[in-house]
């Protein structure tokens, strides 16, 4: 019988400019550019949901509330679909079950790893989930619910890994990999950024996490680090050995939503899928393309 507790809870840092996609997100958060026609917040929020989560909890900065929004009763809209009889389905994974969503503030914009220790109230003493909403995952099942499987089995702390090119390594945080076994791989080190010859993988780390709540601890006595800023890396790094800690291999796809030209692909790539659109837009894009 095991003795692990569940993932309930799941963290979502929200607080970035979403510079790169100015003018667009001037006033509206970048969490709500829309892949499709569900915002990019909607699809992380569905995967941790899908994963059993049942608390989301928003690390948010100034000009954020519309995403909370996204996710309110919005009796105006609802009543007038109704009246006119309306498909509701389109709104029923936005509405969230009242007290299921909490936000929090990140007033000062220190770090991924600062953003992660301003929701230690909430959090408490509970492993939890960590979802950056900027890296889209597609996968079946969904990415988080492949990890928390994993979590039933091994405990301890999980991060979800991909592997890319090895010329690719240096832009990303890569494991230094123990034993495998299926998708499982032990970890026994990560490394921020490390140049080609240097990586000891070519597995990197992909924007989703499953970590024990001492993490916190870690997070608090931390100096900051590479850029200025609180690295969640080097607070994981730090529990290596005094606990579990294994990389998940995600069987799915990843779409870098936090660059243009990712956004782009994401898009064109999910729309390709879709059984409404999947054909139509497969013909505009093979004219766009002169073929």
């Amino acid at each position: 019988m095991s003795t692990r507790k569940p993932i309930k809870k799941a963290v979502f840092p929200v607080a970035g400019l979403g510079t790169r996609f100015l003018p667009a997100t001037k006033a509206i958060p970048k969490e709500l550019l829309p892949i499709v026609d569900r915002p990019l917040i909607q699809y992380a929020v569905d995967e941790a949901r899908e994963a059993g989560i049942e608390q989301i909890i928003f690390v948010t900065g100034r000009g954020k509330t519309a995403i909370v929004e996204h996710f309110d009763v919005a009796f105006e809209l609802e009543a007038t679909m109704t009246e006119r009889g309306k498909d509701m389905k389109v709104l029923d994974a936005t509405r969230a079950t009242p007290g299921d969503i909490i936000t929090v503030r990140q007033q000062v914009p220190l770090g991924l790893g600062h953003a992660i220790w301003c929701a230690r109230a909430i959090v408490g003493d509970d492993p939890f989930a960590i979802l950056l909403p900027d890296e889209l995952m597609v996968g079946e099942p969904g990415c988080m619910k492949q990890m928390v499987e994993a979590y039933n089995e091994v405990g301890g702390n999980l991060i979800s890994v991909l592997e890319v090119p090895h010329d690719e390594v240096s832009s990303y945080g890569v494991i230094d990999p123990g034993n495998s076994n299926g998708n499982l791989t032990e970890v026994k080190g990560l490394v921020e950024k490390p140049p080609i010859d240097e990586a000891p993988s070519n597995k990197i780390i992909s924007g989703r996490y499953i970590l024990q709540p001492e993490v916190m601890r870690t997070l608090e006595n931390q100096g900051k680090g590479a850029g200025g800023e609180i690295q969640l890396t080097d607070a994981m790094a730090r529990m290596i050995g005094s606990q579990p800690f294994h990389a998940v291999t995600f069987d799915g796809k990843r779409y870098d939503c936090g660059s243009k030209t990712g956004f782009v692909e994401a898009t064109l790539a999910i729309a390709l899928e879709r059984e409404d659109m999947g054909e139509e837009v497969r013909r505009i894009a093979t004219r766009l393309l002169g073929g």
